[in-house]
């Protein structure tokens, strides 16, 4: 396949056109999504060196004019050397019935009792795809890209519920918005592509591995977020709306009158986002805090039958 063929598009297709291809096919065969599939890192390969030269105005348009391969490399334009200069044979005329100046019209020197062309036209006729044999289908491999640079960065557990972009600096002093992907997991690999080491065959990459930090009162459940929510003894047997934090600010939320203990209320879309795009849910467990010491509620229980037995459940 030739380079348009690589990304899909047609041979007159805009810069954004290829781009926009360019993007669809990496998320496709990225190699951190393709781990155990090496046919999927072959294609990632030959999809970005199709693009590396697509995107380029200058490479391109020596493409388009047949002035350089699918590598990037010059290709071997046909014909050339067979001409002048070369040594006649000994042979008057040329030798071999071959009339003046050489062997069946190729002027100076080549004569058929001097040289067997077989391998000479073999070669100039081989595919330019093989990889193998000699002559002209031979290909040099691309040159070598430069070292990925590792980067550790550590996210604040709210950003990364909210997916909020992290500025990273760099090798170099050079300062980025780094996008929190769908997904997000600690210890998952963010890819930066050319922003590693300088090579002959352009940049290596960036791998900023992330690291979610932890919270004080938030703790993570998959994709929900678990929190536990004092209440007060009469917002619980009475019911009320609290102030209840979540990790895209404080809302109101509502208490059931006799709520107990362990209590759970779900406020949904407040928790991590999966790979699709879908939000989980915070999970407020409610605990109903007593004072240490207050005399109005020591009265009011001495003076209380009780609530019966609640670990009657339990058989005991």
């Amino acid at each position: 396949m030739d380079l348009y063929q690589q990304l899909g598009i047609a041979r007159g297709a805009s810069d954004a056109d290829i781009k926009k291809a360019y993007r669809s096919l990496a998320k496709q065969l990225h190699p951190d999504r393709n781990k155990d599939n090496p046919k999927a890192n072959e294609r990632f390969a030959k999809v970005t060196q199709a693009y590396d030269i697509l995107s380029d105005k200058d490479k391109r348009a020596r493409y388009d004019r047949g002035e350089i391969d699918e590598d990037g490399n010059p290709r071997m334009p046909f014909g050339g050397g067979f001409g002048g200069g070369g040594a006649r044979s000994g042979r008057p005329g040329g030798g071999g019935g071959a009339g003046p100046g050489g062997f069946d019209g190729f002027p100076g020197g080549f004569n058929a009792d001097a040289a067997d062309l077989s391998d000479l036209f073999e070669g100039l006729f081989r595919s330019s795809g093989t990889k193998s044999g000699g002559g002209f289908g031979r290909r040099s491999a691309p040159p070598p890209k430069g070292a990925d640079v590792a980067y550790r960065l550590k996210v604040p557990f709210l950003d990364a519920a909210a997916l909020k972009p992290q500025r990273v600096t760099l090798g170099g002093g050079k300062t980025i918005d780094l996008k929190l992907p769908k997904g997000l997991e600690d210890g998952a690999k963010i890819r930066l592509a050319g922003q590693g080491q300088p090579g002959p065959g352009g940049n290596g990459d960036a791998i900023v591995a992330i690291e979610i930090a932890a919270h004080p009162f938030f703790a993570r459940e998959g994709n929900d977020i678990r929190l536990t929510l004092p209440v007060t003894l009469k917002e619980a047997v009475l019911g009320a709306k609290v102030r209840a934090p979540t990790p895209d600010g404080p809302v109101m939320l509502t208490v059931p009158k006799g709520s107990s203990s362990g209590k759970v209320l779900r406020l949904k879309g407040k928790g991590f986002t999966d790979k699709a795009g879908k939000r989980g849910d915070l999970k407020v467990m409610l605990s109903v805090d007593l004072p240490a010491d207050d005399a109005a509620l020591k009265s009011f229980v001495e003076g209380w039958s009780g609530g019966g037995n609640p670990r009657a459940a339990l058989g005991v």
